[in-house]
């Protein structure tokens, strides 16, 4: 097995070939983690949320679902999730308008530059928008109208999910740098780090 430590408001891309295990951990039980998987052999070709949720028959997935990419095709298997479940799968990753309609400083870090920064370090070029990710922890409540909520994590320190890749994949995580709705704590946790561990 090897670990990565993905610091607080950054992000990082690990590879995973097909049949080995990626375990996203909350080590501090507070942190919401955007979480992509890209075709190591297609990185333009993306685990979607919007083909998942047809496969799941669900907003969340549970252990035992399958993620499916862009062409309806099995990337993930979500083997086993020991937190409350409670993962989102609506929510666009942040990005730098996000944060000025906020009123951030133009510098506030985000999931979309985590997301090109982790696949640079592994000098992956990519095309096209930041995928939709799937938001580990992260707290949506949502009611019988539509209407949704940010709430904050209600997952505990150690908490964790573990994917098998069904095909060879670039697993890239964001310790979300949102600070200024309650995703990551009552009025805005300061981000702190997780840690992803690969087997193979």
């Amino acid at each position: 097995m090897s670990s990565v430590t993905v610091p607080g408001s950054h992000g990082r891309a690990v590879r995973v070939d097909a049949g080995g295990t990626i375990r996203v951990v909350n080590t501090h039980g507070t942190q919401v983690v955007d979480f992509w998987a890209l075709r190591s052999d297609r990185p333009e070709i993306a685990m979607s949320m919007q083909h998942s949720r047809i496969r799941w028959q669900n907003l969340r997935p549970h252990p035992g679902d399958e993620m499916l990419d862009e062409e309806r095709s099995l990337m993930l298997t979500l083997v086993e999730d020991t937190s409350p479940g409670v993962h989102d799968t609506v929510i666009a990753a942040c990005d730098p308008i996000r944060y000025q309609q906020l009123g951030a400083p133009p510098d506030h870090r985000s999931c979309c530059t985590n997301f090109a920064e982790a696949l640079a370090a592994l000098s992956v070029t990519r095309s096209g928008p930041v995928p939709a990710p799937l938001n580990l922890f992260m707290n949506i409540p949502w009611d019988l109208d539509g209407n949704i909520r940010f709430e904050p994590t209600v997952s505990a320190a150690g908490d964790s999910v573990l994917f098998r890749a069904e095909v060879d994949v670039i697993a890239v995580a964001s310790a979300c740098p949102q600070d200024l709705v309650p995703i990551n704590g009552p009025g805005g946790g300061k981000p702190v780090d997780v840690e992803l561990v690969t087997s193979p």
